[in-house]
């Protein structure tokens, strides 16, 4: 599988930890694969809490169960580290070997004829991702066709948007949209914070699933 790249790459990346990125990442996948298209998902690295897997909720259960893969394939089994810590700070308290941003581009390995390949990173886009970098020090070295930006809907979502919109600048050129994850029309907040990343900054948000998975589709096809 070395060198076989997917017909489009897509990023997951987040404004922060708890925003939803693997549940997005879940559905996304899910709708995906009914409308026919092949997927596959990768986790990097992830760090989780003692127990998780074995409970099968760690992200790369969660993400393999939505791509129809083993965990271990999502994510090599070197890789998980039972420690809720940023992945390189819980392989340091492990002591565990140190691990690069180029490490981990060299183990992702897909499968031939896949249409969408996900990548989600872990915690935030500025969070450690190796020894060596960040989120956007891995964009850099996976090059996506899509960078799927997810923040959460309320309080706070502005500023944490338009921060990582300045950092994801600095990544390598790539597509990129931005989801407000548990986005309720209902809340005026929700619906103000929308409108002021929408029509102020013309950030172009999305806050349907179904439109997103479209988009994204589109997107990496287009």
């Amino acid at each position: 599988m070395t060198g076989i790249r997917p017909r489009s790459t897509v990023v997951v990346v987040g404004t922060g930890t708890e925003v939803g990125k693997t549940w997005v990442s879940a559905r996304l996948l899910d709708r995906w694969r009914a409308d026919g298209r092949t997927v596959a998902a990768r986790k990097p690295a992830q760090s989780f809490e003692p127990g998780d897997d074995l409970d099968g909720v760690t992200d790369a259960q969660l993400l393999g169960a939505a791509s129809g893969e083993d965990p271990q394939v999502v994510c090599p089994a070197a890789r998980w580290y039972p420690v809720p810590m940023a992945p390189p700070i819980a392989a340091s308290v492990l002591g565990l070997p140190v691990f690069t941003v180029a490490d981990l581009t060299a183990e992702l390995a897909w499968p031939a004829g896949v249409d969408l390949g996900l990548v989600e990173t872990a915690g935030g886009l500025r969070s450690p991702q190796a020894d060596d970098g960040d989120a956007v020090a891995l964009l850099g070295a996976v090059r996506p066709d899509v960078v799927l930006l997810v923040a959460d809907a309320g309080l706070g979502t502005i500023n944490a948007v338009t921060l990582n919109v300045d950092a994801l600048a600095t990544a390598s050129p790539h597509r990129r949209v931005i989801f407000l994850n548990r986005f309720d029309p209902e809340d005026e907040l929700h619906r103000r914070n929308r409108a002021w990343l929408d029509d102020r900054l013309g950030l172009g948000v999305v806050t349907d699933l179904g439109a997103l998975a479209d988009t994204i589709a589109g997107q990496s096809t287009g």
